[in-house]
């Protein structure tokens, strides 16, 4: 026989005396491998499980689907239709998932991993397992109450004794008619199959298998310490050479909140449903990781097509499964193939007679609550001697849990050694689902077709400089389309009616030496007290939204907001929070269709809505009014709210953030956004340009890296002063409730200075720095005696010959005045005022 034509199994049973009999598909189905457990020895590594051995996902989905159609007409399709489907971790969560598809019925997998909140409905044990207990923690316990027959999956029946635990526990509980086991393989001796036969007896119910194949294990008496001996004398594998290590991309995929990535907490007929409606365009999001479907363009492999693997991890098979199968659909059966990493520790041989021919260990990386062995491992992942072997591209799947430091940092890091075998990394985290969180009580899309005229998220680096984890902008790209207005005549236009301020583009104001300087000497001096307010307005919402929150800015002020806000939940809280960047227009409202990705992809009352600051409050009641009658929760929250128009912010002292200074440079080379009927379409998002040729002034990064340098120096008063804000706001103390002083302060404003549209007014350091920078100013009101943070505006007043006003009882630190008479002529091309308040 060749090479590749030899049993995996051959190397163990001439060595050990181990053999298989029965079925001859069982060699197809099974090689041998060598534990390194003093429980048992061996260890059937299956080659359609799609656990230790890379394989085909259709192949691997295939087989739990066949048995499922089978149990289906064993049961008849009425008594099939009241089926629950029990899987068991980890090997069998993806194998029992897929039966699951194949009966049509809900699923559950045990699992070993605790959920903090969520008690235990049931467990067992597997006494020859590296990791015993089993918990079952369904989000719906009357998953497993039912009456109609409950289906138990295994990726073998070996000895019964871990479905004779799980069968006792659940029949004291809920006692049912009928059970089926399921297993790829049955390899049960004439004792265990008549104590099976007797359990059923005992109980009172019926139980019935069904197997791809059957047959029998030969073992000789001293298996264990042949093995033992083996094991030693063959030694731990050698490691792979040194290599130069390959790009890490991650992608953040549009899994939709409500559906769960697994079966640990129960998954209904309407989950699958709704899974099998977005995967095309999950798998569309991999193949842009992997630099195009058609080819792996960038890889220097040598090949025409290259190799894929996508490989879970543990429990997590079935999410992993199903994204490679649609990889799979998309790029061809021989190019992908599917595996997941395990806890359990196997011998590895690079020998084509034997079933693990390769072996990663790496440190858990998802915090493990239980008492197994903090070693993980990922099988037949490198190559080895055998350079056919090698995977291209390895597309790494893991839920939020995981998606931790000890993934990425140290040589023996799962995400290191990946890097060093392969051409290329995709890292894809998924949102763990959570009972009790976004979509619990409200299944949301669950159900439900994404609509498919929804367009899809921009993401740094082909847009924006952010990286592509820290926001998904919903937004069009009009990079590429001429936009940009001398500022007069876009004043001129918009002050006649003509047009409005968000059908053109300011042209971007390109800073001073001297200018950028003041940005950088008040980034050093606010950093700590804009960290406050962030940790503040974090914490807050955390406590008064719950831990399910999904953010969006209002782009673009509000991006780096937003940024600030996500790092401080992982920071603080290890969580990964989903974040949006959305266009709100003045006189507009706010983009209907980034609405409606939102309400599909999410609970709409988990988003919470983020900008950095309040003027008078045009864009609160602007946001206000555009969600009214929707399930959004229309309240703004932001970092600074001299205004008076929030219930959630971080001060409401009007103090400069610096990143009202400038423009794009720090907010991800991204303009403001753009909303113009002939290139906006009613299934557009709103647009705007990403200027890459200003990438040389590009400080954005600088400034969310030196905010969040103070987090953890504020960390203790940000909580004091979230808690105090809760309290004031449960006990209906304090100044929370908002009193619109900002507003009334810009309708005398008006009336002393002529004006007769309150939109030519922009209270506030943050608003009136834009009107020096996009609009024509007249004039700027200074409150008396204020210090370093007017500097920038007044080096700005200087620069465009705008006069500053030092007044008296001003609520803000300035406001910005736009000639109401521009239009007419009355001051040319410089009219701002300004205002100053005295302190």
């Amino acid at each position: 026989m060749t090479a590749q034509h030899v049993w995996t199994g051959r190397w163990v049973a001439d060595r050990v005396g181990v053999g298989l009999t029965g079925s001859d598909r069982l060699p197809e189905l099974v090689g041998l491998a060598l534990r390194e457990n003093r429980k048992r020895a061996h260890l059937l590594v299956s080659t359609v499980l799609g656990k230790h051995v890379p394989q085909r996902p259709s192949v691997v989905h295939g087989a739990g689907l066949d048995l499922g159609r089978r149990v289906r007409e064993l049961l008849g399709g009425e008594t099939a239709a009241r089926a629950v489907v029990l899987g068991y971790a980890e090997t069998a969560t993806g194998l029992g998932h897929s039966v699951a598809d194949g009966l049509d019925a809900p699923y559950l997998h045990s699992t070993r991993r605790p959920v903090a909140g969520v008690e235990p409905v049931g467990g067992f044990e597997e006494e020859h397992s590296h990791a015993t207990s089993h918990l079952l923690l369904p989000a719906d316990p009357r998953l497993l109450a039912g009456n109609g027959p409950l289906v138990l999956v295994d990726d073998e029946f070996s000895t019964g004794n871990t479905v004779l635990n799980t069968i006792r526990e659940l029949h004291a509980r809920h006692p049912r008619e009928h059970y089926v086991v399921v297993a790829l393989v049955d390899l049960r001796g004439e004792a265990d199959q008549r104590r099976l036969a007797e359990t059923a007896a005992e109980l009172g119910t019926r139980i019935d298998l069904v197997a791809a194949a059957g047959g029998g294990v030969d073992l000789p008496a001293d298996i264990l310490t042949r093995a033992e001996r083996l094991i030693a004398e063959v030694g731990p594998a050698p490691a792979p050479p040194p290599a130069t290590p390959a790009p890490l991309v991650r992608i953040a995929l549009d899994w939709p909140a409500g559906l769960p990535d697994g079966g640990r907490h129960g998954f209904t007929t309407a989950h699958r449903a709704h899974l099998d409606a977005v995967l095309p365009r999950l798998a569309g999001q991999l193949a842009d990781g992997l630099d195009g479907f058609d080819r792996l363009d960038g890889l220097d492999n040598g090949r025409e097509n290259g190799r894929v693997l996508v490989l879970g991890f543990e429990e997590l098979m079935y999410a992993p499964l199903r994204l490679a199968g649609a990889l799979e659909d998309r790029l061809g059966e021989e190019r992908v193939r599917y595996s997941t990493t395990t806890r359990s520790p196997v011998l590895a041989v690079d020998d084509p007679g034997y079933a693990i021919r390769t072996r990663l260990a790496f440190p858990a990386h998802d915090d493990p609550r239980d008492d197994s062995p903090r070693e993980r491992f990922a099988y037949n992942v490198a190559p080895g001697a055998d350079p056919a072997r090698r995977f291209d591209a390895i597309v790494l799947v893991v839920d939020d849990v995981a998606d931790t430091p000890a993934l990425y940092e140290g040589e023996r890091a799962l995400l290191t050694q990946l890097r060093q075998v392969t051409d290329r990394v995709v890292l894809a985290v998924l949102p763990s689902h959570r009972p009790g969180g976004p979509g619990a009580t409200d299944p949301g899309p669950v159900g439900r077709a994404v609509d498919p005229a929804l367009p899809r998220p921009l993401y740094g680096p082909a847009f924006s400089s952010y990286r592509p984890d820290e926001v998904a902008w919903l937004l069009k790209d009009l990079s590429d389309v001429p936009l940009e207005a001398p500022t007069e005549e876009r004043e001129e236009a918009v002050q006649n009616g003509g047009a409005h301020y968000a059908e053109s583009l300011p042209v971007e104001y390109q800073p001073s030496p001297e200018y950028q300087e003041l940005f950088h000497q008040a980034l050093r001096v606010s950093a700590r007290r804009i960290a406050l307010a962030v940790g503040t307005v974090a914490e807050t919402l955390l406590r008064e939204r719950g831990r399910g929150l999904v953010l969006a800015s209002l782009a673009r002020a509000g991006t780096p907001v937003g940024i600030l806000i996500r790092r401080w939940y992982a920071f603080a809280h290890g969580l990964d929070t989903p974040h949006y960047a959305v266009s709100i227009i003045r006189g507009r409202g706010i983009d209907p269709v980034a609405v409606r990705y939102l309400d599909a992809h999410h609970h709409a009352p988990d988003v919470v809505f983020l900008d950095g600051w309040t003027g008078k409050g045009a864009i609160t009641r602007e946001l206000a009014d555009a969600l009214a009658g929707t399930a959004f929760n229309p309240g703004l929250a932001v970092l600074a709210d001299p205004g008076r128009c929030v219930r959630t912010y971080g001060t409401r002292d009007d103090f400069l953030i610096p990143s009202a200074c400038l423009n794009s440079t720090v907010s991800g080379l991204v303009s403001r956004t753009v909303l113009r009927g002939d290139l906006i379409g009613p299934d557009d998002f709103h647009g705007a340009k990403h200027y890459t040729e200003l990438a040389g002034g590009d400080v954005s990064g600088a400034f969310l890296d030196t905010v969040a340098d103070h987090f953890a120096d504020v960390r203790a008063e940000a909580v004091a002063a979230a808690d105090l804000l809760v309290a004031e706001g449960r006990l209906g103390t304090g100044d929370r409730d908002p009193d619109w002083a900002g507003w009334a302060a810009v309708e005398r404003i008006s009336a002393e200075y002529g004006i007769d549209n309150v939109n030519l007014v922009k209270p506030g350091v943050g608003e009136t720095t834009r009107v020096m920078l996009r609009r024509v100013p007249w004039r700027v009101l200074a409150r008396r005696g204020s210090g370093a943070d007017l500097d920038h505006v007044r080096l700005l007043a200087a620069q465009r010959g705008v006069p500053v006003e030092e007044v008296d009882d001003l609520p803000y630190s300035c406001v910005g005045l736009i000639h109401p008479r521009y239009s007419r002529g009355a001051t040319g091309a410089a009219g701002t005022a300004v205002l100053v308040k005295e302190s």
